[in-house]
């Protein structure tokens, strides 16, 4: 078999449980051939068809499932992880009070800027105001100099938002788990429905040993994992990792898999994605 291509990131999560199959460590698929590529970029290029799997944000789901399969290996989905909402100091403390103002985000195509939006149909009854897409890093201090009226951060940014004098109006990841007692399905991955049933169940096969690899044996990939991770303190890849990769990741399971419709039915019941044909999410490997 020829060697598949692969996008993810570098983030510690990603690196942790692609480490065993692009290493050639695990049976079943050879070593991939992998581009490092953060999720806007590998949401692009799933859109564009470029790669055979990808990891991409659950949001973008719905405008690839034609060409992708969803694989039941390898993804994100989490609790306790979810997107902020921060507002100045001064701002009220009622989330209603975000009527008719403008929010910045990072992307309008992640599970973020979904969740976000579900929940402000809730409690932002008079409707948002201005979207503004901006890079990450200048969210928050966009919220300190009051140059938007509330921010949207993922990530790192729920540790360090105090840093710059704001503070948090609302968590968007509490509001789902409260609301479904679901998991918040963060980053799948998706293979080419053009590999044919045989191939695809092999392949998650891979993943699925991969992540058990990562698991049985965590020093096997932490040169591989701090490498790409660059400056960051391997204390806080190891949190990374401990927050993203879990029982999920080695297999969706039921609770995966309603997760993930309930995010994707109620985006499309807003109008915020396409709506999905009812066999969309399954996976033709099984």
């Amino acid at each position: 078999m020829a060697p598949l291509t692969i996008a993810y990131s570098p983030c510690p999560n990603d690196t942790f449980v692609f480490h065993a199959w692009a290493n050639g460590l695990v049976d079943g698929e050879p070593a991939p051939r992998v581009t490092f590529a953060d999720i806007d970029l590998t949401n692009g290029m799933a859109e564009r068809g470029e790669l055979d799997v990808l990891k991409l944000s659950y949001a973008q789901l719905p405008w690839v499932l034609g060409e992708y399969a969803l694989l039941p290996s390898g993804g994100a989905l989490g609790r306790g992880c979810g997107p902020l909402v921060l507002v100045g100091p001064d701002a009220p403390e009622d989330p209603a009070a975000l009527a008719g103002k403008t929010v910045a985000v990072p992307s309008e195509r992640s599970t973020a800027y979904l969740l976000f939006r579900l929940w402000a149909a809730k409690a932002v009854p008079g409707g948002l105001g201005e979207i503004v897409v901006l890079p990450f890093r200048d969210i928050m201090p966009a919220v300190r100099d009051g140059k938007v009226d509330a921010g949207l951060v993922i990530h790192e940014a729920r540790f360090t938002y105090q840093q710059f004098g704001i503070r948090k109006l609302a968590d968007m990841g509490e509001a789902w788990e409260a609301d479904t007692g679901l998991p918040i399905p963060l980053g799948a991955i998706i293979a080419r429905r053009s590999l044919g049933a045989e191939r695809l169940g092999l392949l998650a096969g891979t993943i699925r040993a991969s992540v058990e690899y990562a698991w049985a044996d965590p020093a096997a990939s932490r040169d591989y994992v701090l490498t790409h991770a660059e400056e960051m303190d391997p204390a806080v890849a190891d949190q990374h990792i401990a927050l993203y990769v879990n029982e999920f990741t080695r297999d969706l399971g039921p609770a995966g898999y309603e997760a993930v419709s309930a995010f994707l039915s109620r985006a499309a019941a807003q109008g915020l994605v396409p709506e999905l044909p009812a066999d969309a999410l399954a996976f033709p490997g099984r």
